[in-house]
């Protein structure tokens, strides 16, 4: 499940990208095989994190399993 990290909040991807021109025609990340296609991953801390993605809007996505 993917979901997009602000500093104080957890949002649903429907909140954000529907707005989004990068967007797939539902209003979706562009999310193929396991990789975000609207942006790119972001380093890890620790092997327990989540995948975290950083769009090309600037959001931070993480895909929590």
């Amino acid at each position: 499940m993917l979901v997009i990290l602000m500093e104080d909040q957890i949002l649903a991807p429907q909140q954000v990208c529907q707005s989004c021109l990068l967007a797939d025609s539902s209003g979706q990340p562009r999310w193929r095989q396991g990789k975000l296609r609207c942006g790119h991953m972001i380093s890890k801390i620790t092997e327990r994190q989540a995948d975290q993605y950083e769009c090309m809007m600037g959001f931070r996505i993480a895909n929590i399993e």
